[in-house]
């Protein structure tokens, strides 16, 4: 069991704090209903409290219901479980520097807050007008389903579109082999859902997308990762991983990968592909920015067939985060399989989006979009290059197309130290620790080009830096 230690600087009644440890244990899944508690003697050692602090705090969580007491044998915990608590599973970070934490105020902030931390485009980037006529034409045709669910696969004119769309980037999957889904992050709940269960093994990389570790914490799964270089994992390391802790599933981006903005090499994607075939290994090829590149990149699922890897896509980022709409190509066995998951989870799909995002892929104007916005995120990735340069910041490396830039703070700088500044200031950041699942990204940070913001930015991350310098 995982006892958090006492703070004896803190505020906080060491009763309390031996409380919280208990319950935390409890809330985060690590011990279940019917388990045997440390005894007093025990957790008083482990704590290094009294055993009077001990037993008062057992008493108070007797009478709380959370545990009980069992004359002569000691303490367990009750036969209910309390609801389920994410934020208990994960490390105890602080909040500028939590993924979840960050999700929320970027999503519940105003105008008048910038966020050159977040993952998506501005609102002034997205084709609103396009969408606006492609809803008049929906509407004139009398073709928009507002009122049935969607059949069980998704709208397969879209499914039948998708298919050629993936023949483009060497990835061959018949409509049969594409599910429609609300989002990418639904596709890739869905898919642990259906590869993988609690107590097994996820593989990531480090750093990688934030929200991979807090949806893998939810499906209560052990997750170890490996260092991603310039053109891909670790390939030495992917490989001790492999040997040391057999994941079912690996979990990555093959293009324009998140945060770093790097690219897999041919030859990296080849050993991957060997490696997960010679340890029985699976994985997600999560590709939601695909559209953001001006040459295709090398993908998994091209290499592989859709053997092992599962391809996931999604219009979020290009199209619309309010127009819901992404896809899983895998084998078809397996896609029938993850339709009855996706019947008992969420019944329908989002077959008015479906239909929307079809519309404007059928009438080029989403073509038409997705050129002009490659075109100005470029734009957009020289500006940020050369303000962040300027304060010193380091790129790791200058991205061949899409909004990402990792950066290395000048100085030693403590990239978490410089959020939490910056917060008061106005402005979400995103250090690199929240990428990381072993916490050594401390001193980089993800910048989003096209939410940069110009002097403003600029000014506030300047001021920050100085101060976080200064201690």
């Amino acid at each position: 069991m995982n006892i958090h230690e006492i703070d004896r600087d803190a505020d906080i009644p060491l009763v309390e704090q031996v409380m919280s440890s208990i319950g935390k244990l409890i809330s985060s899944r690590q011990t279940g209903p019917g388990a045997k508690l440390p005894s007093i003697r025990d957790l008083a050692k482990r704590m290094q409290v009294s055993k009077s602090t001990v037993v008062e705090a057992y008493e108070r969580l007797v009478a709380e219901g959370l545990i009980i007491s069992r004359r002569g044998s000691g303490f367990y915990v009750a036969g209910h479980m309390p609801p389920f608590s994410l934020a208990e599973t994960g490390p105890q970070l602080e909040r500028e520097v939590d993924p979840i934490w960050m999700t929320r105020q970027s999503l519940l902030a105003g105008p008048e807050l910038l966020k050159p931390g977040c993952g998506w485009l501005p609102s002034s980037l997205m084709p609103e007008a396009e969408i606006q006529k492609a809803l008049r034409s929906l509407a004139r045709a009398g073709k928009a389903n507002l009122i049935d669910y969607s059949t069980p696969h998704g709208l397969p004119a879209l499914r039948e579109l998708l298919s050629r769309r993936l023949a483009d980037r060497g990835i061959e999957a018949s409509s049969q082999q594409i599910l429609l889904t609300s989002s990418g992050t639904q596709a890739i709940d869905l898919l642990c859902r259906f590869l993988i269960e609690p107590e097994e093994t996820v593989l990531l990389d480090d750093p990688c997308y934030f929200n991979f570790h807090a949806l893998l914490r939810a499906h209560r799964v052990n997750v170890v990762s490996v260092p991603y270089t310039r053109t891909g994992p670790d390939i030495e390391q992917f490989e001790q991983v492999l040997k040391q802790h057999n994941p079912r599933l690996y979990i990555t981006n093959s293009a324009l990968h998140n945060p770093t903005g790097a690219t897999l090499s041919p030859a990296v994607a080849h050993r991957v592909l060997k490696l997960a075939e010679q340890y029985d290994m699976l994985i997600i090829e999560d590709d939601i920015f695909a559209d953001f590149e001006h040459e295709p990149a090398p993908r998994l699922a091209a290499f592989d067939g859709l053997e092992r890897v599962l391809h996931i896509g999604s219009f979020s980022k290009t199209l619309s985060a309010s127009v819901r709409c992404g896809f899983i190509a895998a084998r078809q066995d397996w896609i029938e399989e993850i339709v009855d998951l996706k019947l008992a989870t969420s019944f329908g799909g989002g077959a008015f989006s479906s239909e929307l995002v079809l519309q404007l892929l059928k009438d080029g104007a989403y073509r038409r979009h997705a050129s002009t916005l490659r075109n100005e995120l470029s734009i957009q990735m020289e500006k940020a290059t050369g303000m962040l340069k300027s304060l010193g910041l380091t790129p790791w490396i200058e991205p061949s197309a899409g909004m990402f830039l990792w950066c290395k703070l000048p100085g030693g700088l403590d990239a978490g130290d410089v959020a939490r500044l910056a917060i008061k200031e106005g402005v979400v950041l995103a250090p690199g620790n929240a990428f990381s699942l072993s916490q050594t990204a401390h001193g980089y940070m993800r910048f989003n080009a096209a939410q940069m913001q110009g002097p403003v930015v600029l000014s506030v991350l300047e001021q920050t830096m100085e101060r976080s310098a200064k201690g």
